[in-house]
């Protein structure tokens, strides 16, 4: 594999090399998300003739948030370019079902490189990193399947085979840390400003409006953890292990959040930084500061997911 670059092993959205997939193939409903109803295979109205979107500058603003938070991990691309060979759904209409039908099948690979490209970045997993590398060129030689063989993929079976390497990869990172347990845990709203979560094992914990401000997160396995709406400012993320750009698009920080290189901070997030509480108060923000905590509900992580619908709680790691 040619290092570990998420850009560089095609793991980032290229939108210019996509034929809107996104915008076509998912679902969405008419809710805080979504300003509308679309179904499966409805080109988005906002979808222009070259595939961008027509309002992108402006989506959280016309009520369309969630499309914000999704992210394909750079399935869109390679579905358009490489599946099908640069030949969109408009100049071969007899292709779509196809390419709508594989496009959630190749994210969800997509997103297991994202999980084992990390994994191969930290030196305390080297004792299975070989492991890992080919974890990795077989779910990569998966994208390369042809439309059929990907629509007969198993996806759940091949993830649950990666997860065996990411837990261990999991235990070795956080192994000089004693981290609370929370997998899975029901942090919905729970109050966790400055509170020490370094090496925390939080995978698949629901922290659905969380308040994460000043929290230390450094190491913390966050893998499928639900971070819609939860403030994240001021805290430190930098060392956090599994964490996407989807979960951060979905969650509110500000300009003192600090992120790992891979990501980038969200556009809503404001640029204002949070001030930590001097002994015996509460948390605090700088004055004239809004609270900065994002509405988005609905994508996550987006594990094992195929639609943008906002709706309650999905399938965890």
């Amino acid at each position: 594999m040619p290092g570990t670059n998420p850009r560089e092993l095609g793991l980032l959205a290229d939108c210019d090399s996509c034929f809107g997939l996104c915008c076509v193939a998912l679902p969405f409903s008419a809710s805080a998300d979504f300003a509308i109803d679309k179904e499966a295979g409805e080109p988005c109205r906002n979808l222009r003739d070259d595939f961008r979107c027509s309002i992108h500058a402006g989506l959280r603003e016309r009520g369309f948030p969630g499309c914000t938070v999704y992210d394909c991990f750079g399935a869109g691309q390679k579905v358009s370019q490489v599946t099908f060979q640069g030949t969109s759904w408009r100049q071969e209409p007899g292709t779509a079902g196809q390419m709508y039908a594989i496009f959630p099948v190749v994210r969800q690979l997509h997103e297991l490189l994202w999980y084992l490209a990390e994994a191969l970045t930290l030196e305390a997993a080297r004792p299975v990193h070989a492991e890992l590398r080919e974890a990795f060129e077989a779910t990569e030689r998966l994208t390369l399947e042809s439309v059929d063989e990907l629509r007969k993929l198993d996806v759940p079976a091949h993830r649950a085979e990666v997860n065996v390497l990411l837990l261990r990869t999991s235990e070795l990172a956080r192994a000089g840390r004693k981290g609370k347990e929370r997998r899975g845990a029901d942090l919905i709203g729970a109050k966790l400003a400055g509170a020490d979560l370094r090496g925390a094992n939080l995978r698949g914990a629901y922290l659905i409006g969380a308040d994460l401000r000043g929290a230390d997160l450094r190491e913390a396995d966050l893998i499928g953890a639900d971070l819609r709406g939860a403030d994240l400012a001021g805290a430190d993320l930098a060392g956090a292990i599994f964490l996407t750009q989807p979960q951060l698009n979905s969650a509110g920080g500000d300009a003192a959040t600090r992120l790992p290189a891979t990501l980038t901070r969200p556009a809503h997030w404001p640029a204002t930084r949070y001030e930590r509480p001097s002994r015996g108060t509460g948390p605090r923000r700088a004055p004239g500061s809004t609270d900065g905590t994002a509405s988005t509900r609905g994508t996550g992580s987006g594990r094992g997911s195929g639609s943008r619908r906002g709706s309650g709680r999905r399938r965890r790691g």
